[in-house]
């Protein structure tokens, strides 16, 4: 996995998933039974067992730790709650500039470290060929919750605070970008292989906005998280139209949704930035003779080109059934094998 996310040359390609570790495993469900999600990022021993969920089913390359990218918020003064069937709302969000100002300071080994003990804590339990990711929110994304409070369908509040409080936003984003950067340092020192920016809602931004009020602040988090040698990995959902812009930010991986075929987007920017993706979450609900074909069109659309970690092109639907996640996993080293 880090070798490939370097550009080298590896004997398989590596291979995890975004949400794979989550509702649709059965042995998930059965320990939310118990616990709310927030219960389960405070104890550093449920958030390893639900880690290491996905790698005891599947021939995965990489853990990525259970968390929430939104945990950061909540030691700064923000009153967070994941609604059933809503999502995550903010009872308290950004609406003036003097709530900007109001944001505590964030310590991740003061106010997360149940985290950072689960990451050390799988770093010690997997083998060394298999990759331990830390990750976190990109600042705008975090921005967009913290404005929103909840769930939206146009951004038509943070689009606003954008155009309308510029200086307040750009302090927000000041803010937000360390946050970023000290959570996945600390993620990398306490034993993160690779570490991933979600950058989620980036992709309802133009261009143009895009450039000029966002970019700067995610290449500020990759520009610092150099001296941690941990390779990065930057994704955003449905920004295709940002494709060669995002590749701009810094990072050693591009992540890249499913509304782009990988071919296209790797000849669009630099080969020298290796890419990551892009199996529709989709693909996973239908048959295995379906699942079987579009894991083969990812993977001849790469043609072996170093440089390549499989993965969805969003997370994990809930409703996906584990045997699918086998089957694609299956196919991916079937399709190496005949390849060879």
């Amino acid at each position: 996995m880090v070798r490939a996310c370097r550009g080298e040359e590896v004997d398989r390609t590596p291979a995890w998933l975004m949400r794979q570790a989550g509702r649709y495993l059965p042995e998930y469900r059965k320990v939310r039974e118990a616990h709310s999600l927030l219960d389960i990022c405070a104890d550093a021993e449920l958030t390893s067992k639900v880690t290491l969920q996905p790698l005891e089913r599947f021939d995965l390359d990489a853990a990525i730790i259970f968390a929430d990218i939104l945990l950061p918020l909540v030691p700064m003064g923000i009153d967070l709650d994941f609604v059933p069937g809503t999502g995550p709302v903010i009872q308290n969000p950004i609406q003036s500039p003097s709530d900007v100002e109001a944001l505590k300071p964030f310590d991740p080994r003061d106010h997360l470290s149940p985290t950072l003990e689960a990451i050390t804590s799988v770093r010690r339990q997997v083998n060394q060929d298999t990759a331990v990711i830390g990750f976190a929110g990109a600042p705008f994304t975090l921005a967009s919750y913290l404005i929103e409070g909840g769930p939206t369908k146009n951004f038509g509040r943070v689009k606003s605070f954008m155009s309308n409080e510029p200086e307040a936003f750009l302090a927000l984003m000041t803010k937000l970008r360390e946050v970023s950067g000290r959570w996945l340092t600390a993620q990398a020192e306490a034993g993160a292989d690779a570490l991933q920016l979600f950058d989620t809602w980036a992709g309802w931004l133009n261009p143009i906005t895009y450039e000029k009020q966002v970019m700067e602040h995610s290449r500020f988090v990759f520009h610092n998280l150099k001296g941690t040698g941990c390779p990065t990995i930057h994704f955003a959902v449905g920004a295709p139209h940002l494709i060669e812009l995002l590749s701009q930010a810094g990072s050693d991986v591009l992540g890249v949704d499913w509304r782009l075929s990988i071919d296209e987007a790797w000849n669009r920017f630099s080969m020298d930035c290796a890419i990551q993706g892009n199996l529709d979450p989709t693909a996973l609900l239908g048959s295995e003779q379906h699942i079987r074909r579009a894991v083969i069109d990812v993977m001849q659309r790469v043609d072996q080109r170093p440089g390549h970690i499989f993965n969805l092109g969003h997370g994990m639907l809930p409703q996906t059934p584990p045997h699918s996640v086998t089957i694609a996993m299956d196919a991916v080293r079937s399709y190496e094998a005949t390849a060879a």
